[in-house]
């Protein structure tokens, strides 16, 4: 068995590919850090094969040949987990135009091109999951998030709406809502704040929700939202949206 993590060199995507390597998947680990790859490759299994691959997403242009070259080196992506994301927290007029887009592409586009290039491999087969790491604020939208609440809400959409189009042909699509998750890229977001928006939430760590998105993937679920108290705000929007207009903290340069 072969699944290829996004952004795997820390984090959610680290923790997502020592769960799977556990339960015996060689893995493609992608993202742009080289060093951090290989630290995580060598804390995998001995039972499993690693193999590291430095890629930027933003090269849509270059996903294909990422793909190809996964599918020589272990054989066929039984497991696509697209994990990979940037996060760029602060008043929406500040953001450079650059930014924003890079974000979009990043955290939307090159999911779907890989997406894209794995499906109608996988339904060939009848067989494959596509796992897709979408966020709690592509459910609850947060102010000083716009680019990524917004490329967010796009994935966990297209992820919703591919799961029940290629069910009859055996492909698997997992959706994956975290909320606060202590991890180096959530911390730095915190730190833009005027003050601690978690302080009094719930906050996860990235081997339980590793853990809840194996689960996932061998039992079929359609979503993972973790921590579980944040269900709420799918099967309640209308009272999160009031939540979060009402007490979300400002950033420090809107104060």
């Amino acid at each position: 068995m072969h699944a290829l993590v996004t952004g795997a060199s820390a984090g959610i995507g680290e923790a997502i590919a020592k769960q799977l390597a556990g339960a015996g998947y060689d893995i493609t680990l992608v993202a742009r850090r080289a060093a951090e790859l290989e630290r995580v490759a060598q804390e995998l299994p001995d039972t499993v094969t690693a193999r590291c691959q430095v890629a930027d997403l933003s090269a849509l242009d270059s996903l294909a040949e990422l793909v190809d070259d996964a599918e020589e080196a272990l054989g066929p992506i039984d497991v696509l987990v697209n994990n990979a994301g940037i996060q760029v927290v602060g008043p929406t007029h500040e953001i450079p135009v650059q930014d924003g887009e890079r974000m979009l592409t990043v955290n939307v586009l090159a999911p779907l091109r890989l997406t894209l290039l794995v499906l109608p491999r996988m339904r060939s087969r009848g067989k494959g999951t596509i796992v897709d790491i979408s966020s709690l604020a592509g459910l609850a939208p947060t102010l000083g998030m716009v680019h990524y609440s917004a490329s967010k809400a796009a994935l966990a959409a297209a992820s919703e709406a591919l799961r029940a189009e290629v069910a009859p042909a055996g492909v698997h699509v997992v959706t994956v809502y975290p909320g606060p998750v202590s991890t180096n890229m959530a911390n730095a977001a915190v730190d833009r704040y005027a003050k601690d928006p978690t302080r009094l939430m719930p906050v996860g760590n990235p081997t339980q929700l590793a853990q809840r998105v194996l689960s996932a993937i061998e039992r079929r679920k359609a979503r993972v939202i973790y921590p579980r108290p944040y269900a709420a705000a799918r099967y309640f929007p209308a009272l999160t949206r009031w939540i979060m207009d009402r007490f979300s903290p400002r950033p420090t340069s809107l104060n």
